[in-house]
């Protein structure tokens, strides 16, 4: 008996966990006294700035900083979804639309490491200023824009980017791969002869209190957040659910990666329009795709070789063993992600689709 599609996405749908457990879990609070400081910092020098462009990581369009808008709301706003090359933007119009519906009606998506559309906020940012009332800065003929967002979404390579583009200059600002580089608004920096354009940069800086545990873990993913502040296995989890839930959404046999069990893989195998491993598989080696973190992570120790020696207390004595290396493996898996090896992902797909369909 051949099921038909839909059964098998049922069937698939079946050997994953249907929701991540929070019990237990916590996000720690991290507003460092940089960040308190550059937040305020920010707001005094509103009357200093025409626009204000702040960016964010395109895989979790929806996490933002609430404070951004309620402190830095009365001067044209400009969001740059940077990273575009690590999300999934096949729902990009619902993304604008979402955004759209809480006032955020200009926004570019980029990608600052390949200057990917970087060209679009120079004439996006005058055209928002030349529409709008600059106040006491009217006489002024260069252009002054304060870059914001939480930690490590790309502001400093967005600068960087825009020098390359409009000035032929190299590096201006620090950049890095954890949260916390920038951590003093700085003076002005050109990014524009034509027009005459500065940008200020300053420092990443997250709410004093996460809205929730599962937008903590999403930030975190994405390095917003210190990875020991969560814990590198509790994330380690968290994107091993992800990455399988994300597979399986909608119609999962044309473009989904793999199947969950032997028994739904069996099938698969049999319907002419047979999937494909999921990248983790492929990059690690694994078997198949696995739903139990445990399992996943001593496959990623072994084959790299982490591991470690641990004394055991036996009724003989103390007997070492050599034991995986979990956390050294967790840590790994997150950085093969945030290099986007793992494929692209869009962590606000949730909120867009809302639960998946019976």
């Amino acid at each position: 008996m051949r099921l038909a599609p839909r059964a098998l996405c049922r069937a698939a749908r079946a050997a994953w966990r249907e929701n991540f457990s929070l019990d237990g879990r916590d996000v720690a609070r991290w507003f460092p006294g940089h960040m308190a400081k550059g937040l305020k910092k920010m707001q005094s020098s509103l009357k200093l700035v025409d626009c204000v462009v702040e960016v964010h990581d395109a895989r979790i369009s929806f996490g933002r900083n609430p404070l951004f808008q309620e402190t830095l709301g009365i001067k044209p706003h400009l969001l740059v979804l940077n990273k575009m090359d690590l999300a999934d933007l096949s729902q990009r119009q619902k993304i604008i639309q979402h955004l759209g519906k809480k006032g955020l009606k200009n926004v570019i998506f980029t990608n600052c490491i390949k200057d990917e559309n970087v060209k679009q906020v120079i004439p996006a940012v005058t055209e928002l200023v030349g529409s709008s009332c600059r106040y006491h800065r009217g006489e002024n003929v260069e252009l002054c824009i304060m870059v914001v967002g939480v930690p490590n979404v790309g502001k400093s390579s967005l600068i960087n980017a825009l020098r390359r583009q409009h000035l032929r200059k190299g590096k201006a600002t620090r950049v890095g791969g954890e949260p916390g580089i920038t951590r003093a608004v700085m003076s002005r920096i050109q990014v524009c002869e034509r027009p005459l354009m500065f940008l200020l940069d300053t420092p990443g800086v997250l709410a004093p209190r996460i809205e929730s545990v599962e937008t903590g873990l999403k930030l975190a993913l994405c390095g917003t957040v210190l990875d020991h502040l969560v814990g590198a296995e509790s994330l380690a989890d968290y994107l091993l659910y992800t990455l399988n839930r994300q597979r399986l959404f909608g119609s999962c046999i044309p473009a989904a990666d793999t199947v969950p069990s032997s028994a739904v893989l069996g099938l698969l195998r049999g319907h002419p329009r047979a999937v494909r491993p999921f990248r983790y598989v492929q990059h690690y080696g694994l078997d198949g795709a696995c739903d139990d973190v445990v399992s996943v992570l001593k496959h990623v120790a072994v084959r790299l070789g982490k591991t470690q020696k641990v004394k055991v207390l036996t009724g003989t004595g103390d007997v070492t063993v050599v034991q995986p290396d979990y956390p050294a493996a967790a840590h790994d898996f997150l950085r093969t992600f945030r290099r986007g090896l793992l494929g692209a992902v869009m962590l606000d797909r949730d909120v867009l689709q809302g639960p998946l369909d019976p």
